[in-house]
């Protein structure tokens, strides 16, 4: 872990949901290729992915799922967003998702500014996007937050100041996310790269090292028990 790392991981942070993540009982959800509970599930059609989800949590006695860093995931292979006409499938899943109902808030873990906000449309991207801009030890990063309802773009405007803890939104239905379960990405960006309203949550597996390094592990914030594991 470097510097860096351990300031994010000693850094005071509010939960990005209405409750304290170790609060309830938090399932770690698996969407990688490994896992055959995934056979047969098709991720292009919203309502029957939903319901899959929903069942895991259920049958796991769960309040919510999350999960992701790092995972390798075959199910973006449903989108054009994440595959080229020629050449390879961006697979590599770069943030936590937390998956909860449409409709749950969805709070500001530090302070800082709105940097940028954008209703990503396209199928399988996130919808309506928010990166919040932050310092810690002098260091200026970002936090993303995809797959929002509609009105978290008018509720949370760039340049607006936030503290953390405040509602800057709400998660989105698969109509608003574009054909997604609800679910919150939350993602660590060290550099935006000159991006603004968005920035890519999956990376080619060939490519994971640098991804990774400019996305840290959002856990460094988040501090879910059940990821640790």
């Amino acid at each position: 872990m470097t510097d860096w790392q351990r300031a994010l991981a000693g850094a005071a942070v509010a939960s990005p949901l209405p409750f304290e993540l170790n609060a309830r009982r938090c399932l770690r959800l698996d969407l990688g290729g490994g896992n055959a509970a995934l056979n047969g599930i098709d991720a292009t059609n919203p309502a029957a992915f939903s319901a899959w989800i929903a069942r895991q949590i259920a049958d796991a006695g769960a309040d919510y799922a999350a999960g992701g860093y790092g995972e390798d995931r075959a199910l973006y292979h449903m989108s054009p967003v994440f595959t080229p006409a020629q050449g390879e499938t961006r697979t590599l899943h770069l943030g936590i998702d937390l998956w909860l109902p449409a409709g749950t808030p969805v709070c500001a873990v530090l302070g800082g500014t709105v940097h940028s906000t954008q209703n990503n449309a396209a199928f399988g991207d996130y919808g309506p996007t928010i990166i919040l801009e932050h310092v810690i030890d002098g260091e200026r990063f970002h936090t993303l937050h995809g797959h929002l309802a509609q009105p978290s773009l008018a509720l949370t405007l760039p340049g607006q100041p936030v503290k953390a803890g405040q509602v800057i939104g709400w998660l989105g239905t698969p109509e608003e996310n574009v054909g997604w379960p609800p679910h919150l990405h939350f993602q660590i960006i060290r550099d935006l790269q000159g991006r603004s309203g968005d920035y890519p949550g999956v990376c080619k597996a060939s490519e994971k090292a640098q991804w990774l390094e400019n996305c840290p592990d959002p856990n460094l914030l988040l501090r879910i028990d059940a990821l640790n594991d």
